[in-house]
């Protein structure tokens, strides 16, 4: 097998909204860095994604120093938001959890609301170090995660997408495949492996980084997501029940914490530590 390598990295300012493509990122102790700060909540504070909204996809937020963003969509005009003073907080509901975060002017909330068609506003996590712990299940005691589905960072490979669309390809649905990178919206991608090889990592490094793997990563409905144009099908989620079952879950990729910080770039060498 040839030396594995980071394919790519991606960066996800607002979550749910499109991925950008950086040739490094730095990583910090809750993901990679202006990952998932921003998340969008409806009217009752409950922060909204692609599960409900697959539009969303085709939101981008720009990222600007200091940790703002610049929102944009077609048929939208673009808008600036800086980061929002701390002063007050509102709870709002991730996956049933609570969690403190700092809302962004009215101006971004009509921006949303506008493109959403209902009643949307921006939040900013302003203190990940403290405001919404890891799973304890599979967490040491201080990790904590952005807006993240549940923890730091999510790993996939080449070659086990490559597997999946050899399956999707032998399927009912097959002309839907096959199917890119996208669809699993992961942080980092790894190149040079054999398929299904992360199923037995539980420590990684990535250039000068090491990582935990936390758990398999379970899929849902944005997997059948169109990133380019919003529609939806039904794979991979349909190859993955037949083919990918895990403690009743749909597995792929892996979830991971970081162990350290550092920088990872695009080309770094991946070492299998565990």
């Amino acid at each position: 097998m040839p030396t594995p390598l980071l394919r790519s990295v991606h960066v996800h300012p607002v979550k749910a909204m499109r991925a950008l493509a950086p040739a490094e990122a730095e990583v910090q102790p809750w993901g990679l860095a202006g990952d998932r700060r921003w998340a969008v909540v409806d009217a009752a504070d409950k922060v909204v994604t692609q599960r409900r909204h697959p539009r969303m996809a085709l939101a981008t937020a720009e990222p600007l120093p200091g940790g703002g963003v610049i929102l944009s969509a077609s048929g939208h005009p673009p808008l600036t938001v800086e980061v929002p003073h701390p002063s007050s907080t509102v709870t709002v509901d991730i996956f049933d959890k609570p969690v403190e975060a700092v809302p962004a002017g009215p101006e971004a909330a009509g921006w949303l609301s506008a493109y959403l068609e209902g009643e949307f506003r921006l939040v900013h996590m302003d203190a990940p170090e403290h405001r919404r712990p890891v799973d304890p299940d599979y967490a040491l005691p201080g990790e904590t995660v952005s807006f993240a589905d549940g923890y730091p960072l999510l790993v996939t490979t080449t070659s086990s997408l490559d597997a999946l669309n050899s399956l999707i390809a032998q399927g009912d649905h097959a002309h839907e495949g096959p199917l890119p990178m996208n669809r699993f919206r992961p942080n980092l991608v790894i190149e040079g492996t054999s398929p299904w090889a992360e199923d037995g990592w539980t420590r990684l490094a990535v250039g000068e980084v090491t990582f935990r793997v936390a758990r398999p990563c379970g899929r849902c409905v944005v997997t059948t997501t169109n990133q380019f144009t919003a529609e939806r099908g039904k794979e991979p989620l349909r190859t993955l029940a037949r083919h990918r079952r895990i403690d009743g879950r749909v597995i792929f990729g892996q979830d991971l914490v970081p162990e350290h910080t550092g920088t990872v770039r695009v080309g770094d060498e991946v070492k299998i530590l565990d």
